[in-house]
C-alpha cells in the first residue's frame, strides 16, 4: 500500500458526524484514488506552516517511507497580517515550504505542494474575488524553485465558483440560514469551510490535479471516479417571488425589524454581515437598497437573524431597507446606514524620523486613516509588533526587545477588517555598542547577571 498523507489546516481536516455539515476535503480524497492507496489525513484546525513544522511534522517524518506522497496544503491562515502568531511574510512562507520539501525527500517521500482553496467571495459583477493576498503565487514560485509537483487548487476552485455563481456557490460551504440544520439553529455564515458536498468537490479537484502530475505512478487516481457532483440549487433568498412588492404593500405588522449590527453610521468591511431581530411571528427578512432586492434570510425561533450579502458591498455609503414577512403580511420597514471601506491608505510615521538614530529599543509612532484598527510593524518581512490606533488616528508602540546597532528597513501596515494598506517604509538607524567591540568581547569570560547587575557594570544602560 502506498501512503497518501495530507497535512494542512482546517479546510482539509477530516470531521466527525457531530461536526456536520462541516467537512474537509481530506476526508473524501480516498473516494477518487486507486485501491492500493492508503489515505491518511493529518490536517488540523488553525495550523500554519510554522505551527505544523514545530508541533507535528517530526511525527509525520517517522511515518512516511520511500514513494509515499505528502500533500502540503497551507496558505489559508498565514495571510492574516493582523495576527502576530499566524502571519507569514513571503520569505518565511517559502522558506518553510523548502524545509518541508527537503525533509520529506530525505525520507524518500514525494512532497506535493497545494495552493489554498478559494473562498466563497464575489464582487458586485459576480466574479470570484482572490482573498489570498499572493499566497497562491508564493506556492507556485516555491514549487518551481524546488522542482516540486504542485496542484493549483486556487485556480481550480476559483473556476468552480465562477461556474456556480454567487446564487449557488454557498451551497458548497458551511453557510446556512437559521433552521436549516439542527447544529446551527441561528444559522452560520462561513465562506471558507466546506459542507460535505463542497468537500467532495474539492477532493475531486485535488485528485484531478494529482492525475495531471507527471512522474507519479500509474493507477494512483481512479480516473473513472472523477465525475463532478450535482450542482447545488439556487439559494432560497434568490427564489423569493416578487420581493419588490414588499416595498409597496400596506404594512400589516406594525413592528419593524431591528438592526443590531451595523449601528448607524458604522464603518464596515466589504464582506461583513448584518444582524438583528424580527417582529414576533415573522419567518423571513428581506433586504433592499434604492428599491433593488439584495437578498433575504430566515429568522431563528427566537426572532434573531443574520445575513451576509452574496456579493461584496462596494466601497462608500449604503442605506439598506429591512422588511420582515409573516406569512403574506409585511412589516413596517426599518432602515440602517453604514459606510464600507474597501481600501486603506498607508499609515504615516512620526517617529523616529527617517534617517535619525534611535536607541536600542525603538519607539515608533504615527497617524492612520479613518477606520484603521491597528498598525502592524514588520522588519525584513517578519511581524514584530502591533500598535492599536486611538480615536484620533494616532498610534505608538515601543518594541519589547533591544536591537543590535545597525541600519534597518521597517514597514508599517494599516489594518481594518479583512483588508490592509500598502506598507510605509522607514530606514531606522539603531545606536549602540557594536557586537564586535572590545566592550563586549572583553567580558566574554563572564555570564551577565541581568539588567539589574550592580557588580561594576561595564556597558551603558539605555
Amino acid at each position: 500500500m502506498r501512503k497518501i498523507c495530507v497535512i494542512g489546516n482546517s479546510v482539509a481536516a477530516s470531521r466527525t458526524e457531530r461536526e456536520a455539515p462541516l467537512a474537509g476535503w481530506g476526508q473524501y480524497l480516498k473516494e477518487f484514488l486507486g485501491p492500493d492507496c492508503d489515505v491518511r489525513n493529518y490536517a488540523r484546525d488553525a495550523m500554519t506552516l510554522r505551527g505544523y513544522y514545530t508541533q507535528r511534522f517530526a511525527t509525520l517524518l517517522t511515518l512516511v517511507g520511500h514513494g509515499d506522497l505528502v500533500l502540503i496544503a497551507f496558505g489559508n491562515v498565514e495571510q492574516r497580517i493582523n495576527q502576530l502568531n499566524r502571519y507569514h511574510g513571503p520569505r518565511e512562507f517559502k522558506e518553510y515550504l523548502r524545509l518541508y520539501v527537503e525533509a520529506l525527500r530525505a525520507e524518500g517521500a514525494v512532497p506535493v505542494l497545494v495552493t489554498p482553496t478559494a473562498r466563497c467571495v464575489f464582487d458586485v459583477s459576480g466574479s470570484p474575488v482572490d482573498t489570498h493576498d499572493g499566497f497562491q503565487r508564493l506556492t507556485l514560485e516555491a514549487a518551481a524553485e524546488f522542482g516540486c509537483p504542485v496542484i493549483d487548487m486556487t485556480a481550480s476552485t476559483t473556476q468552480l465558483l465562477a461556474e456556480l455563481g454567487p446564487m449557488r456557490a454557498r451551497g458548497h460551504f458551511q453557510w446556512l440560514d437559521p433552521g436549516e440544520h439542527p447544529a446551527h439553529p441561528h444559522g452560520i455564515i462561513d465562506a471558507t469551510h466546506y459542507n460535505h458536498a463542497g468537500a467532495r468537490e474539492a477532493a475531486r479537484l485535488v485528485a484531478s490535479g494529482l492525475a495531471g502530475l507527471p512522474g507519479l505512478p500509474p493507477g494512483l487516481v481512479d480516473i473513472q471516479s472523477l465525475v463532478p457532483g450535482q450542482m447545488p440549487p439556487i439559494q432560497t433568498e434568490f427564489t423569493v417571488q416578487q420581493p419588490q412588492l414588499a416595498l409597496t404593500a400596506q404594512p400589516e405588522v406594525a413592528v419593524a425589524p431591528a438592526v443590531t449590527s451595523p449601528v448607524l453610521g458604522e464603518l464596515r468591511g466589504a464582506g461583513r454581515k448584518l444582524t438583528g431581530t424580527a417582529p414576533v411571528g415573522a419567518e423571513y427578512v428581506l433586504f433592499f437598497e434604492e428599491g433593488e432586492y439584495l437578498g433575504g434570510t430566515r429568522t431563528a425561533e427566537d426572532g434573531t437573524w443574520q445575513w451576509r450579502r452574496a456579493v461584496q458591498w462596494p466601497g462608500g455609503r449604503h442605506k439598506v431597507t429591512v422588511i420582515a414577512l409573516a406569512g403574506n403580511a409585511v412589516s413596517t420597514a426599518a432602515e440602517t446606514e453604514f459606510e464600507v471601506i474597501d481600501r486603506l491608505e498607508a499609515p504615516e510615521t512620526a517617529g523616529p524620523r527617517g534617517g535619525a538614530r534611535s536607541g536600542p529599543r525603538p519607539r515608533f509612532s504615527g497617524k492612520a486613516g479613518r477606520g484603521v484598527e491597528k498598525v502592524m510593524v514588520l522588519e525584513r518581512g517578519r511581524l514584530i509588533a502591533e500598535a492599536p490606533v486611538a480615536d484620533d488616528g494616532s498610534w505608538r508602540v515601543t518594541h519589547a526587545h533591544d536591537w543590535r546597532p545597525g541600519t534597518y528597513t521597517v514597514e508599517f501596515v494599516a489594518v481594518f477588517s479583512a483588508i490592509h494598506s500598502p506598507p510605509t517604509r522607514l530606514e531606522l538607524k539603531v545606536h549602540g555598542v557594536p557586537e564586535d567591540s572590545w566592550l563586549h568581547t572583553s567580558m566574554s569570560s563572564r555570564l551577565p547577571c541581568g539588567p539589574g547587575c550592580e557588580h561594576y557594570p561595564a556597558l551603558p544602560s539605555w
